[in-house]
């Protein structure tokens, strides 16, 4: 399959720089850079060398960026031009050591770092053939044939905007479109002039879109269906899509799991709105005693890179973190992380239970739900809110919302407006650093 990503002039140009820059067998070869063919042809040169590409995120700072570089064992770095400053205060900040990296196993091809939402990032190794099982999963379940075309916008860096359609379209013969990062008016644009049949979004692009001056009367005919994931996608989101004739298909999974786990194919998109879908081909899935998602299957990684802690129990199982609950028809749905949960008064609360509900106000742009501790309860749910612009936010109004369609103990106990939130690369709320932001907000005395 890696031979079809690039055509055979680039995978040679890829093959002899690698080779100049003395990467071996064994070796981590780290990418810095925004979206480029230029990282593909280098994962293709890497699987011919027998060596490990890490994919860097250019969006974190200096420190964080060698911290991962010098975990991984990383000898090499490739820059893109745009990068070069980084890039070159990245060189100096470590001890390069060509050679090949402790850790490192033969038909290992992909390090990628966890996003860290939750903690330490931690590297999941993926091997060759654990790709090639993703890729599989991915083109059955969506579709993927010669004639798709691919709008690649999300990062690289992350399994998602690299294997969910990226690779697996290209290793079904289609063309995908790799723009080197995400601009709203960019995306219409290219859905217009160079007529994708798909393209791979996450909530906060689909957000971004369904805002923009745009979104109602671009031509966006050619689309099949978009795929979306990374976290729970709010309903409004999905059905605004759905008004426009788009299906939003949905593709669970985690950086551990390659990631392509669990997926609501386009043809059952609408119908099944807001689900996430069944097993992907090969991939097994059990719900833990609390809900919590059990994985086991051929595209996910062989284990964390450099660290005691594998990820997996001693059945196999991968414990994902993530909560869902099965339905009498076999569809999965999730609910939430485990590590989100909130427990007030010995009663379990779901984040998204409450946020769901509160998306679907027209002044609300984004909002999030956090445990904050309580002397009483334990703790108590407190909603976070970012309001659309020009609209004014009234706390009591969008509590009394609720009122009737949660149990009382689910209600936010207060309202807290920010301008934005914490996020990651992929647009994912940072829970830990929202409850700092939160926990300084004082509540208002009575």
């Amino acid at each position: 399959m890696f031979d079809r990503l690039v055509d055979e002039a680039a995978a040679d140009r890829a093959l002899a720089r690698l080779k100049a820059d003395g990467v071996v067998r064994g070796a981590i070869v780290a990418w810095l850079g925004p979206n480029s063919w230029d990282m593909i042809a280098d994962l293709v040169a890497c699987e011919r060398l027998g060596a490990v590409l890490l994919p860097l995120n250019g969006r974190l700072a200096l420190p964080e960026l060698a911290q991962i570089a010098r975990h991984a064992g990383a000898g090499h770095l490739v820059a893109a031009p745009e990068v070069r400053q980084p890039a070159e205060a990245l060189r100096a900040a470590l001890d390069w050591r060509p050679g090949p990296a402790a850790g490192v196993e033969a038909g290992d091809l992909l390090l990628v770092y966890t996003s860290g939402t939750t903690g330490q990032p931690k590297g999941a190794m993926h091997t060759r053939a654990g790709m090639l099982a993703n890729a599989a999963a991915a083109i059955a379940t969506q579709g993927l044939d010669a004639a798709t075309r691919t709008l690649a916008i999300l990062p690289l860096f992350h399994v998602g905007g690299l294997c969910i359609q990226t690779l697996p379209t290209l290793a079904a013969g289609g063309r995908v479109k790799l723009p080197p990062r995400f601009e709203p008016g960019a995306w219409f644009d290219e859905v217009e002039q160079w007529r994708p049949t798909t393209s791979l979004l996450v909530p906060a692009v689909m957000r971004a879109l369904i805002g923009h001056p745009r979104w109602a009367g671009a031509d966006l005919s050619s689309l099949a269906f978009v795929s979306a994931g990374s976290q729970i996608v709010p309903r409004p989101l999905i059905d605004a899509f759905h008004a426009r004739g788009i299906p939003v298909a949905q593709v669970y999974g985690c950086t551990e799991s390659g990631p392509v786990s669990i997926v609501l194919g386009p043809q059952d998109a609408v119908a099944h709105a807001g689900m996430a879908g069944t097993p992907a081909p090969g991939v097994r899935v059990r719900l833990a005693a609390d809900g919590e998602v059990l994985l086991q299957g051929p595209n996910l990684m062989r284990g964390y890179h450099r660290s005691a802690e594998t990820g997996f129990d001693a059945e196999g199982w991968f414990h994902s973190g993530d909560l869902a609950r099965c339905h009498e028809n076999g569809l999965y749905e999730l609910v939430g992380r485990s590590k989100e949960l909130i427990i007030s008064g010995g009663e379990n609360i779901h984040p998204a239970e409450i946020e769901n509900l509160v998306a679907e106000r027209p002044e609300v742009a984004e909002c999030a739900v956090v445990g904050l501790p309580d002397a009483r309860w334990g703790e108590v749910p407190v909603l976070a809110v970012v309001a659309r612009p020009g609209a004014a936010l009234d706390a009591a109004a969008l509590l009394a919302s609720l009122e009737g369609r949660i149990a009382r103990f689910k209600q936010p106990q207060r309202v807290v407006e920010l301008e934005a939130f914490p996020k990651t690369a992929l647009g994912k709320v940072q829970r830990a650093e929202l409850v700092l932001v939160l926990s300084e907000r004082k509540p208002p005395q009575a």
